[in-house]
């Protein structure tokens, strides 16, 4: 059994009829997203010809986000999170049909274009918290991490081929066809929904039967150690360390600026991701969570100050790998201990919370990094945030024993075969 897994641990799929159903629609809905998302900066360029409008694109996608989101957390501690899930991806296919039938039409209106864009990001955002709680629902303890180790990697693989197949079909058939399977995939989406079972929130000893808890998910974070520690986390690595605005200027001054170059870089973070979803089943199995989360946080900010440094590109292309594959292991294991760690009653809320950060910190990071650059230059502003990044995790580390000590809880039927399996994979 433990060499089966050893790699990617794909027990999810085979065990759940419902997350496999899950995973599936999830798969397709993440494929159809990369291939929208180029095709509305496509349409964008075309109808304004302007970085000011292909920016805008970015406060028609982060407004909804953050806004819906908290509010999605809301809802999902009081209604049915697969009715919920329902109602958003059902409103995420007529958008998408929306944006098929206007690019048909030949609109020449940006502004319609992007308020499209809005509803269907608000759409994805009001159902995204709900959305997360799912895996914990669907899976055993010792196989959380494993299924969204199964997510990621459909993520990470949805963004190396669907921006790819997007340039294919506009290049072929226009952005009507793009839209469309952006349509087609949000129907696969739907259907994978429909036939999960319900998933009303728990009520537990700390909710009292037919009224919701007042508390919100900020407070709930904020007095469990382990939750504050790992959002610390994450925060800490993409707020100081994110790199993604300055690959233009690092490519401008070490490489020509040669736009294949550029490319590279978006795809050896992508690489070293879907490399590290491929060998998950090495990390998904360790109990100690939050100590992984801590290392791979710490070696992502190290390997971007490795990437400020390098010279040449083969170097400079295998730190953004291991930086995208440290971040994969991050992902993976902060979400699955967010999850575990929360009462059911509010892991809606507090899946918002993750949602705001994990959508704040890269954002905010970038910009960041654009000042940094600008005040000194690209390669001290990734070096400076790299390590700034990785002292800030050792920071977090040092205070919060609780994260550090961290252990994924055992299934309540097999809790000493978990413990055999964890010995035998780091003796195997």
């Amino acid at each position: 059994m433990t060499r089966r897994v050893r790699f990617l641990d794909t027990r999810p799929l085979l065990s759940s009829r419902p997350f496999r159903d899950l995973w599936i629609g999830t798969s397709a809905s993440q494929l159809g997203g990369q291939m929208a998302t180029v095709a509305v900066l496509a349409q964008v360029w075309d109808l304004t010809g302007s970085t000011v409008g292909t920016g805008a694109i970015g406060l028609a996608t982060g407004l909804p986000m953050v806004l819906f989101g908290l509010l999605g957390g809301t809802l999902a501690d009081s209604v049915d999170r697969r009715a919920l899930v329902r109602a958003t991806t059902a409103g995420q296919l007529l958008v998408a049909a929306g944006l098929c039938a206007q690019a048909a039409a030949g609109n020449r209106n940006v502004f319609l274009l992007l308020a499209l864009v809005a509803a269907g990001t608000a759409c994805g955002a009001l159902g995204a918290p709900a959305r997360r709680t799912f895996p914990v629902r669907l899976l055993p303890a010792d196989q959380v991490a494993a299924g969204l180790a199964l997510t990621n990697i459909s993520f990470q693989v949805a963004m190396l081929a669907g921006p790819a197949l997007a340039g294919l079909i506009i290049a072929r058939w226009d952005l009507p066809a793009a839209y469309a399977a952006q349509a087609v995939a949000t129907v696969a989406s739907v259907l994978a929904v429909i036939r999960l079972p319900a998933m009303k929130p728990e009520v537990t000893d700390v909710t009292v039967a037919g009224r919701r808890p007042e508390r919100g998910g900020w407070r709930i974070v904020l007095r469990r150690p382990t939750l504050w520690g790992s959002m610390a986390t994450d925060l800490s690595a993409t707020l100081l360390a994110m790199p993604i605005a300055l690959f233009p200027l690092v490519n401008e001054i070490r490489f020509g600026g040669n736009p294949q170059t550029l490319g590279l870089f978006l795809s050896a973070v992508a690489v070293g991701g879907i490399a590290a979803g491929l060998v998950s089943g090495t990390v998904t199995r360790r109990r100690r969570g939050g100590l992984v989360q801590l290392c791979a946080a710490a070696v992502w900010g190290l390997a971007l100050a490795g990437f400020g440094l390098a010279g040449p590109l083969w170097p400079a292309l295998g730190c953004l790998a291991v930086a995208g594959a440290a971040d994969t292991v991050s992902v993976i294991t902060r979400s699955a201990l967010v999850q575990l760690e929360t009462p059911d009653a509010y892991r809606g809320r507090v899946s918002s919370v993750e949602h705001v950060i994990g959508v704040a910190g890269p954002e905010l990071g970038n910009f960041r990094g654009g000042l940094m650059a600008s005040a000194t230059s690209a390669p001290i502003a990734l070096v400076t945030g790299g390590l700034s990044a990785a002292l800030a995790v050792a920071a977090v580390a040092a205070t919060n024993a609780c994260l550090r000590a961290y252990r994924t809880p055992p299934t309540p039927d097999e809790p000493a075969a978990s413990e055999t399996v964890d010995a035998a994979t780091v003796t195997g």
